[in-house]
């Protein structure tokens, strides 16, 4: 039983980030129904789970290392720029990949975002004819593939359990 609630999280984390991978792509916005769901579902994993993967702790360490690096990161863009640089879907959303990720891994995960989003700009801004400082687009889906890259490398072990 335990391994179909496992397949059954997994399968809706996946889900979630995809949905929230194409919303935002195509609106800008991260909705919090399913940012939630991709929660509660690394909720759920590690409790079936016996906390195997990620102790309680690192769950709560990952969880406000995710979103607050996001959230201090946003406060001080917002200052410098005057206007909204990073939105409060991202933060929540890293905050969410803390829960399945741990202290650690989080923060790998928000490396591998940034750099996804970097050669997104840059190759969008080429493609669209953009001045590289007057680009805009959306954090979400590179943080997503940030994300899914260090839950594969995290749960690889999985593989042979299922």
């Amino acid at each position: 039983m335990d391994i179909i609630i496992t397949i059954a999280c997994l399968a809706s984390a996946l889900l979630f980030l995809a949905l929230l991978f194409l919303i935002d792509l195509k609106t800008r916005l991260l909705p919090n129904k399913y940012v939630a769901g991709f929660f509660l579902s690394g909720l759920i994993f590690h409790a079936v789970n016996k906390f195997q993967f990620i102790a309680p702790l690192d769950m709560l360490l990952g969880i406000i290392s995710g979103a607050g690096l996001l959230l201090i990161i946003r406060y001080i863009a917002n200052k410098i720029y005057k206007q909204d640089t990073l939105g409060l879907g991202d933060v929540k959303l890293m905050g969410a990949a803390g829960a399945w990720l741990g202290f650690e891994y989080i923060f790998l995960a928000l490396s591998l975002g940034a750099f996804a989003g970097l050669i997104h700009g840059f190759i969008y801004g080429r493609y669209k004819k953009i001045e590289l400082s007057k680009l805009s687009i959306p954090a979400g889906p590179a943080f997503i593939f940030g994300i899914i890259i260090v839950g594969i490398i995290k749960f690889q072990m999985l593989i042979t359990i299922l």
